[in-house]
């Protein structure tokens, strides 16, 4: 009997994973570049997390765009365009002199390229599958996970042999190479390609396609807002431990490079969550999956008020990986089931855009009270509570008219 071929909707998600993974290490590395700058420039770590601010702040406005111009135009052309502008972004942050230049450069243009990757191609991946669509986006939201396990530590050590003027201009020029090789690999619907949604065929036609909605509706949707508060809450809880993370650990005593380590280290542990998480929502639906996945991210993050040696930290930091990244995946789902396939660029990238804001907010707050404090320990309390937040939020959350699809088809 003939192999049966692989379904093509497993190629898009490699690819995706491929770019996401470089975008998301990019954007994530400014956490090690933070103590060099703030060395040789004299900055403050608030004046640098500010950057992060207006980074998340630009990345959200960015998603936004690009998500609607994804469903459009299409995820290709969006993802070499913001792929060239990253790239150029990050060349220009090489040559930085004054805090207004990398504000602009990375804390704005660097954030508009990265944005076409992670919303954009999360809307087209939710397009290629009917069943196991959770498992799909989980696999895709493992390239974040990627990035941040490669991406930062690769800084780190590239900072250390070449300086980090030359590590900013070598992370743009992967950028590009990796858009490059990649981008041909990427198709919008199964249509495209003669082939229908995986696992269609198996489903009922209202559970595969989700209600029909046009894009100017989904703002005016009361749900539209709720899912983001939850994600915008959630968000803002993580960011700040997360940026801060390499800082933390070296200002009670660990070394650069393992500090640069626990940050990796967290990304590795939150790409199989980011899988797990997906297949949960596959089997129970989204909206159970998320409030399990915010429940135990709250539950972590209290625990960065007593960790203080470098075996404590390590632990947090996996367990933490696995809390924050869980979660992610689970909002584009949410919001394929509530706005359905034919605006779930423009829902998610609007959502998302929210939830950067929070990014934003809680790594800015890091540095602010560092500066104030002295310390972390503010931040990490103001972050399990603002955890907490969220899954109250989330819980308010209402089924969609439909019937999800829980896949459970192999």
């Amino acid at each position: 009997m003939p192999v049966p071929r692989l379904f093509y909707g497993w190629i898009v998600i490699g690819a995706s994973v491929a770019i996401i993974m470089v975008g998301a290490g990019v954007t994530f590395s400014l956490a090690v570049f933070l103590k060099p700058l703030a060395e040789e420039l004299q900055w403050s770590r608030a004046l640098i997390s500010g950057i992060a601010l207006l980074n998340w702040i630009a990345f959200g406005l960015g998603s936004l765009v690009w998500g609607a111009l994804s469903d459009r135009f299409g995820a290709r052309r969006v993802v070499i365009a913001g792929a060239a502008l990253l790239g150029a972004a990050m060349a220009l942050s090489s040559q930085v002199t004054e805090p207004w230049h990398l504000y602009g450069a990375f804390g704005i243009l660097a954030a508009l390229g990265a944005s076409a990757f992670y919303a954009p191609l999360s809307a087209t991946a939710t397009r290629w599958f009917a069943a196991r669509r959770g498992l799909a986006v989980g696999c895709l939201n493992g390239g974040m996970g990627l990035g941040i396990l490669v991406v930062p530590p690769l800084a780190r050590a590239l900072i250390t042999a070449l300086g980090w003027r030359a590590t900013f201009a070598a992370l743009g020029a992967l950028t590009v190479a990796v858009a490059l090789l990649v981008v041909r690999h990427l198709h919008d619907r199964p249509a495209d390609l003669g082939l229908q949604e995986y696992g269609a065929g198996a489903l009922p036609l209202a559970a595969a396609a989700g209600p029909g909605m046009v894009p100017g509706a989904v703002f005016r949707d009361g749900r539209f807002w709720l899912i983001a508060l939850v994600h915008f809450c959630c968000c803002a809880a993580h960011s700040g431990p997360i940026f801060h993370m390499v800082s933390h650990a070296m200002d009670l005593g660990v070394a650069k490079m393992p500090a640069a380590a626990m940050l990796g280290l967290s990304g590795a542990t939150s790409i199989p969550s980011r899988i797990a998480s997906g297949l949960l929502a596959d089997r129970f639906g989204a909206k159970p999956a998320l409030v399990g996945m915010l429940a135990l991210q709250a539950g972590v993050l209290s625990t960065y008020l007593v960790a203080q040696g470098t075996v404590s930290l390590f632990a947090v930091a996996l367990a933490f990986g696995v809390a924050y990244g869980g979660a992610m995946p689970l909002y584009a789902l949410v919001a394929r089931e509530f706005f359905g396939s034919r605006v779930i660029g423009t829902a998610f990238g609007g959502i998302f855009f929210v939830s950067c804001i929070g990014m934003g907010l809680g790594s800015w707050a890091g540095g602010f009270v560092f500066d104030r404090f002295g310390s972390y320990w503010s931040l990490h309390l103001a972050s399990t509570l603002v955890g907490a937040a969220a899954i109250v939020a989330a819980l308010a959350l209402r089924p969609p008219r439909f019937v999800p699809a829980l896949a459970r088809a192999s």
